[in-house]
């Protein structure tokens, strides 16, 4: 397989052109002959045009490559090498959605052949590749798992928005059913990855190392959470306590904040439904998501409680909330919490404006069902909520703040991006 990928005698196809899916099919596009396929029409069209929707990807990342995309299932047919990138969400009830991955499946099962890979990327609970995935490869093409083809599992790594871990830089973990596909498999990602493959020893192993990079993060976040709540009925700074304990070598430097998004806040769910299934209830991780989804809830009571300090009535006092998508500096909006802190905060009945430089409104009104507020600094606002550090606003100034701020005005800084840089609003942050 690897062989015929290279002399260009076969073709490689990614399912799934979203912020993983895209910088993969380009990568390889620059090497061998490849296919992108996703099932809207509108995103292969901006890409046909050089414009990545997701926006990591610069138009002169396009240039030069081998790519043809599509969203027509039969430019699928003459293609050799399977690698699907969809998303893995959480239902209403926390519970694994693999909906996008299983119509992924069957999207490939309809156009494998004899002597084909399929590998997955999309992060799944150990287990899925196999139990859930390959079954359905087998129903819908007619074939026989393995004799007919061979299946891989390779969880991605990508950091949105980030520059200098992007992919071709990150160790990819790779693995296979047998030797030979393993084999086969590392050394077509050794194509473009310069810092190297680790050759996983099973399917289940990959999956396993993906989904606890994620839970690790995610209880280490907990945890500062927790301590901020602590140190915030004590009084003290926990920014401050950080910058003294950060100091030992030692000493992890996680922070704590809003911890939405795609992986963080929904794959520590897979682990703990697998995990249930096998009759252990964990502890540490649902306790970890507890903490961290209510987060949102916690700074809105926060900042309603700073207002009414301020001899102000709730009802109906006005606060702008500044960022909205999951993390800084990127466009996503999927799973963001800070949607959880205006829930709360519209349930007192504060009037909530949002502002974003990267989102979307358009995106954010179909998804949300609100828009973002247009010449917000025309208000006068009781609180403005910093909730995600853009780049665009670490280095705004106090003064920028009272100008939009009424009497007594109230600036909550979610990621302590201006401690120590405000003297004269009552400031709060986590």
């Amino acid at each position: 397989m690897y062989n015929e990928l290279v002399n260009k005698e076969a073709k490689l196809a990614v399912i799934g052109l979203g912020y993983v899916g895209l910088p993969i099919a380009i990568e390889f596009a620059k090497k061998i002959k490849v296919v992108g396929f996703d099932i809207k029409q509108d995103r292969v069209d901006l890409m046909k045009k050089n414009i990545d929707p997701s926006n990591e990807l610069e138009a002169h990342e396009f240039e030069g490559t081998d790519i043809v995309f599509t969203a027509n299932l039969d430019d699928l047919k003459d293609s050799q090498f399977y690698i699907v990138a969809v998303p893995t969400p959480i239902d209403e009830h926390n519970l694994p959605d693999l909906t996008p991955v299983i119509k992924a499946s069957e999207t490939v099962g309809k156009v494998l052949k004899k002597g084909d890979y399929v590998v997955y990327e999309s992060t799944v609970y150990p287990g899925a590749t196999e139990e859930d995935c390959i079954p359905v490869l087998e129903e819908v093409s007619g074939l026989k798992f393995p004799q007919d083809f061979k299946v891989g599992f390779s969880p991605e790594r990508i950091n949105p928005g980030d520059r200098v871990h992007t992919l071709t830089k990150i160790t990819k973990v790779v693995s296979g059913n047998d030797a030979e596909s393993l084999e086969e498999i590392a050394k077509t990602y050794e194509l473009v990855i310069e810092a190297g493959v680790h050759r996983a020893s099973s399917i289940k192993v990959a999956e396993a190392a993906k989904i606890i990079e994620n839970t690790q993060r995610d209880v280490n976040i907990a945890l500062m959470n927790e301590l901020s709540i602590i140190f915030g009925r004590m009084g003290i700074n926990t920014y401050d306590v950080l910058e003294a304990a950060g100091t030992k070598w030692n000493f992890l430097k996680f922070f704590p904040g809003l911890v939405g998004g795609h992986c963080i806040g929904v794959d520590p769910y897979y682990l703990s439904y697998k995990a249930k299934e096998f009759g252990y209830h964990p502890q540490i991780i649902d306790g970890g998501r507890f903490v961290n989804d209510s987060m949102g809830g916690y700074v809105a009571k926060q900042t309603v409680k700073q207002i009414i300090a301020k001899d102000k009535n709730i009802r109906n006092a006005k606060v702008l909330i500044m960022g909205f998508t999951f993390k800084e500096n990127v466009t996503d909006i999927r799973n963001t919490k800070v949607v959880d802190v205006i829930k709360e905060l519209e349930s007192y009945m504060v009037n909530v404006d949002v502002v974003d430089a990267w989102a979307d409104s358009d995106e954010i009104k179909a998804e949300y069902g609100f828009g973002l507020t247009e010449n917000a600094d025309k208000n006068k606002y009781d609180a403005i909520i910093v909730a995600v550090n853009h780049e665009q606003y670490t280095n705004l100034k106090e003064d920028y703040f009272k100008n939009i701020m009424g009497d007594n005005g109230v600036l909550v800084d979610i990621k302590g991006i201006y401690k120590d840089k405000i003297k004269d609003l009552t400031y709060w942050s986590l």
